[in-house]
Parts: C-alpha cells; structure tokens; sequence
C-alpha cells in the first residue's frame, strides 16, 4: 500500500505533516499545542482571545489585508480553540495552496495585536459567552465538565467568563504568544493533491526564518516531544446535581472519567460510546427510547479524548413528564453493555458501523487533515490508516465487557440536570 502521510522536522522544530487526496480544494492547518488548560488562574478565555486577535493586523497585513487575501479567491480562512490546542485554517483551491501558508505563518508569528482592536474583539468575545448562556443544550456540558474536572484547568471554560475576559490585557497575550506559539510546539499540516515536495518546499520558505534563535527548540529530527507541562487530573467523586432553569425541556448529562488519548482502552472505549449513543439513527439509546418510546428527540453518548484523560457522558433532553423514565431506560442500557456481551453478529455490525464511519469521514479533506495534524502534534506520530482497521477488527467482545466494566459503572457516573422547578412556570 501507498505510503499514507509523509512527515518532516524543520530545524526550528516545525512538524510537517502531509496526505496526498485527489481533490480540487488543498485544507491547510497550523496548530498550535496551546488550549484553555494551559491558561493561568484568573486569565480563563485568554488562549481563545488570542484566536479572535490574531487576525488584527500583522507587521506585513492590516485586518483588512489579512480577511482579503483568501476570500479574494474564493478560500476560508478561519481558527478556533480546544481545551489542549489552537488551530488556524485555510481551506482553498489547490493552485493557492502556497499562498495559505504564507497567510498562516504570517498570522501566527507576525500578529502586532493593536490595542485598539482587542477593545473591539473583547466585546465580540463577550457578546459569544452571552449567546451561548441562551443555548443550554451546551451550557450543560460544559457545567458538567466544569464540576467533573473541578480545580482543575480542563474544568476551565474555553470562551472564560465575562470577568475573566474583561480583565485580559495586552501584555497577556503577547506573553502567552510568546510562551506558546514557537515552532517546536506547531505541527503545520496539509492534506490535498498537492506533493510532498512542494509543501515542503514551501514550508521552508515561509516558516524556516522563525524561531531558529530558540535554543530551547529541538534540533530536527529529534524524538523528544516538547510539550507544554500538564497535570493530569484525578476527577471528583460522584456528584449528582439539580439546577433550577426555566426550560421547556430538561435537560440532562451524566458521565465520568474516560481513557485519554495514551490509553490502551480508548479505542474500545470509542466504540462502546458509539454503540450506546453515536451518531447513527440504530444506536441504542435512539432505538430503544426514542423509536419504541417516543420520549427523546435528542440522545447522544460520547467519548471525548484528551491528552492524558478522557470524559464520557451521555446526554438527553424530554419533557419533565418523561424525565425519571427516560433517566431509568439510560441507565438500563448501560447495564447491558456491562453485563452482557456482543454477540457475533452484533460485534461484527458495530465493528462495521464504525468502520464506515471512518471511511465516510476519511472523504472529507479537512477532517483527515484534523486527525492527522492533532495525533502528530499530541503524540509525534500517526498510526496508518490499516494499523486502525487492524486494531478495530481485533476487539473482542470480552474486551468490550472488560471495559464497559472498567469505565461506565454507575457507581463512577456523575449528574447534571437542568430543570424547571416544581410549581414554577416554564416562562420565568
């Protein structure tokens, strides 16, 4: 088989990751291993204040300059944040692959962050955390995740708060750019039917000049993987907590410590969730509450993958007539997948499912490009493409037991319920 990515180190550092696609658009990233976990108490929202700023202005581009120069030839330029990384994104035709990275490295190591802008952005950001206090269906997670890693700075919320955001400065973005955002701690990807040689090549012609004085960067080549120093967190005990909304619906997410992204069981862990809950309409938590019982629109299980750590839940949301059933018929399917295996035909669909689902993702540009880009910046390698199938088809269905066992015991399941109260209108 074809050789399914190609990498490379610059001498600054730079990770290079590159897959070949035939497609008529190339999808660029330059990641950056810095997220919401690596922010100081009391500077919550600064890594993705800085997202919003980086497009302000460079020492080459005004703002203006900088939105222009793809959309001016139909390409997106865009950026977001993680709870462990940064990312900046191009998506284009291919023959204007090389002007993307030339924008990336533009924005990532050249930004001036204009006061007066950062005035402006703020108010953006905060007008964000407004709008999403009007979405409970995600404010609930992130509550839940901020009670389940409690004191700990994956419990942080990635937009902060508006006091948090308020008092951001200037001076902290520019010492946490500076901190971060160094080519050691980058990997730039590509993924699209340009070659290896030329992404290489424009790599170094755009990317080389920056960070070569940083003693502390490795040399290329070099194995040791630097990464920004992270505490693992140990969790809270089991929580179970009802909050006071004036909701339609309730809404409700339980769920617990999971494996992370360096742990044995987390692909086992993945499938189990994808079982219970993923995104396909025969999961069990849809055919067997919303089809057979009508009380659910919305259910969903997932398993959420950190560096260290992981988080699983499960979430839905009915009318409060329905809630305790709904609560009860959860619970029992996770009761199944604990204390009964798959049989052989229901191991080999789920195995199938996922598969498919793979490869259906595998067709989109950008989302080889994410996976690619975010195991090689975390771990400093990528597993193939077939190492993944083999590893799918070997899981047994005691393998799956051991680990529905091991992670989603109710004893270890946490609660978080939005709900109206007794006696109080749904208005209020």
């Amino acid at each position: 088989m074809a050789q399914e990515f190609s990498t490379h180190v610059l001498p600054n550092g730079l990770r290079i990751i590159h897959a070949w696609l035939p497609r008529e658009v190339s999808h660029c990233a330059l990641v950056i291993n810095a997220g919401t976990r690596d922010e100081e108490t009391g500077k919550e929202g600064l890594a993705h204040f800085i997202e919003h700023v980086l497009f302000k202005g460079t020492t080459q581009r005004k703002a203006f300059h900088i939105l222009n120069r793809m959309e001016s030839v139909g390409g997106e330029v865009n950026a977001y944040t993680t709870k462990e990384d940064t990312w900046i994104t191009s998506s284009q035709r291919t023959r204007y692959t090389e002007r993307a990275l030339e924008l990336l490295a533009d924005i990532a190591f050249r930004s001036t962050f204009p006061e007066a802008e950062l005035d402006k952005e703020r108010d953006v950001v905060l007008d964000e955390i407004a709008s999403v206090q009007d979405q409970p269906g995600d404010v609930i997670f992130e509550d839940f995740e901020t009670l389940l890693f409690e004191n700990h700075p994956l419990g942080r919320r990635i937009l902060g708060d508006e006091d948090s955001v308020r008092k951001l400065s200037r001076c902290d973005v520019t010492d946490f750019v500076a901190a971060n955002y160094r080519p050691h701690r980058m990997v730039l990807g590509v993924v699209g039917s340009v070659s290896w040689a030329e992404v290489l090549h424009w790599a170094e012609r755009h990317f080389a000049e920056f960070g070569g004085a940083d003693s502390e960067s490795p040399s290329a080549g070099s194995a040791r993987l630097d990464l920004p120093s992270r505490v693992v967190p140990e969790g809270t005990p089991p929580f179970r907590r009802v909050e006071p909304r004036g909701l339609h619906q309730v809404h409700h997410v339980s769920g617990c410590l999971a494996p992370g992204g360096d742990h044995k069981d987390k692909l086992p862990m993945t499938v189990l969730a994808n079982i219970l809950g993923g995104p396909s309409m025969n999961c069990r938590l849809n055919l067997n509450i919303r089809e057979r019982h009508g009380m659910a629109y919305h259910l969903e299980a997932n398993h959420i993958v950190y560096q260290d750590v992981g988080m699983f839940n499960v979430y839905f949301g009915t009318d409060a007539r329905f809630h305790d059933r709904v609560e009860h018929l959860v619970s029992r399917e996770l009761h199944s997948l604990r204390n009964k295996a798959l049989g052989t035909r229901q191991l080999h669909d789920a195995k199938q499912q996922i598969l498919g689902q793979i490869a259906l993702g595998h067709e989109h540009g950008a989302s080889v490009l994410s996976g690619l880009a975010k195991t090689y910046l975390m771990y400093d390698k990528v597993e193939t493409m077939n190492a993944l199938i083999e590893a799918i088809e070997g899981l047994t269905a005691s393998h799956l037991l051991e680990v529905a066992n091991r992670w989603m015991h109710e004893d270890h399941m946490s609660q978080l319920v939005f709900m109206t109260p007794p006696g109080q209108s749904r208005e209020e």
